[in-house]
């Protein structure tokens, strides 16, 4: 063999090498694309023991093993609640992780999952009216009461009394129960389990939940509409996970240590 055809034949191999590296990249582009659109970022604003940063709150653990089972990984990410919905409307983070249900004839984008989550009630919390009988949203006028900025439903429940009740918003949940603890409002308005967990994680034993609950909504999760093609197949794998006792399992784990008087209401 000459030395001409060694040369050609290094210089063919150099050449099929060379084509494969590009090739290599583009599989490998295109690899890390697949992945990056299988991943679903939802919002939220809940509170432990529902979502928490480590992904371990109630709403959290069905949502990701849900989107497990249809082929898509979950992340989560806390902001305020007026934001959240923003976000998700504007196709800025890929859905809302819990709210009530109706949102989608404010916000357009979005399209609401049809199985529900859970469902929740709005009691009210106190630290001076302990023996306050709650009577529906009418109770309230007259009194000051704290509520977090952008659950609609409070929102819109309380501000139907106008100047007969005197409403004051926060952020979050720590500044509601701030309001309360430093005698800013008569009453908070939040969520029964969330209220629960914070007085247990702050200690906070001056403060007292009471019994009636104000609305017992039902919570679903919801997408932007860039996502509507698995809105259905979202649902099914919810719907399936009660059927075969997953949620249950995971509702005992996470709410049985807060039962309290008030209220064990379950799925």
């Amino acid at each position: 063999m000459n030395e001409l055809v060694i040369n050609n034949i290094i210089i063919n191999r150099f050449i099929i090498h060379a084509l494969r590296i590009p090739y290599f990249i583009c599989c490998c582009l295109l690899a890390s694309v697949s992945q990056a659109q299988k991943t679903i970022t939802l919002n939220t604003a809940f509170a432990p023991p529902i979502s928490n940063n480590t992904q371990t709150g109630y709403a959290d653990l069905i949502l990701t093993e849900a989107f497990r089972r249809i082929g898509y990984k979950l992340e989560t990410i806390h902001i305020p609640a007026e934001r959240a919905l923003i976000n998700a409307n504007k196709g800025i983070d890929d859905g809302d992780l819990l709210r009530i249900a109706g949102l989608q004839k404010k916000y357009p984008n979005l399209i609401q999952v049809p199985e529900k989550i859970i469902n929740q009630d709005f009691i009210l919390f106190t630290k001076n009216h302990r023996g306050f009988k709650v009577n529906g949203w009418e109770s309230v006028k007259y009194h000051s009461v704290g509520i977090i900025t952008g659950w609609k439903i409070l929102e819109k429940k309380f501000s139907q009394f106008g100047n007969q009740i005197e409403i004051i918003k926060s952020e979050n949940a720590d500044q509601l129960f701030t309001l309360l603890e430093k005698d800013r409002v008569d009453f908070i308005c939040y969520t029964h389990w969330s209220g629960l967990e914070l007085l247990r994680k702050k200690g906070l034993k001056n403060i007292t939940a009471l019994n009636a609950p104000l609305a017992s909504p039902d919570f679903f999760t919801y997408l932007n509409k860039k996502h509507s093609a698995i809105a259905i197949e979202l649902s099914a794998a919810i719907k399936e996970m009660k059927v075969d006792g997953s949620i249950q399992k995971k509702y005992d784990k996470i709410f049985n240590p807060l039962i309290s008087p008030i209220r064990n209401k379950k799925n």
